[in-house]
């Protein structure tokens, strides 16, 4: 089930941004995410975050600034069982345009986005890192606009 993110979701959306950027990115030093673990806290209290989770375990999550796709992680056991797919159609179904930055060296998430209708609008560089990175984009085709939006259904943390 794909629900909004509440308050109680941090720590393990954190643990999965954390190890998800450190796997996904071995051409960046560990230290980099360390540090920027207060920083993205902050953040995702103000995007819009949304959390795919079954059987009380959150399992991936998106989160969204505007029209930005900030990130989409999911849980190293669950990629490939189409959770990130759900996540994104899930935010698909929602906007009309979506645009994104993803670092060129990670082949697996460029090679995820074109799949999924995204195409290379750009090529630049992180300024942090200074890693060469894509501006991807994608937008809704006309005979879409009147697809219904999916029911995923709504849930709280329990606490």
């Amino acid at each position: 089930m794909i629900r909004e993110f509440k308050l109680c979701d941090i720590e393990p959306v954190m643990e999965i941004w954390a190890s998800g950027n450190k796997g996904a990115h071995p051409f960046i030093p560990q230290e980099y995410w360390e540090a920027h673990v207060p920083i993205v806290r902050e953040q995702l209290l103000q995007a819009n975050v949304y959390v795919f989770e079954t059987g009380g375990m959150i399992r991936g999550f998106v989160g969204m600034q505007e029209d930005y796709l900030a990130g989409l992680f999911v849980k190293k056991e669950f990629r490939c069982m189409g959770v990130g797919k759900q996540l994104l159609d899930y935010i698909k179904a929602r906007y009309t345009t979506l645009w994104l930055h993803v670092y060129q060296q990670n082949q697996r998430a460029v090679a995820f986005y074109q799949r999924e209708g995204f195409g290379i609008a750009g090529e630049g560089a992180d300024v942090e890192t200074g890693t060469a990175d894509y501006t991807m984009t994608w937008q809704r085709k006309a005979r879409e606009f009147g697809k219904e939006k999916s029911s995923y259904g709504t849930a709280c943390c329990g606490n």
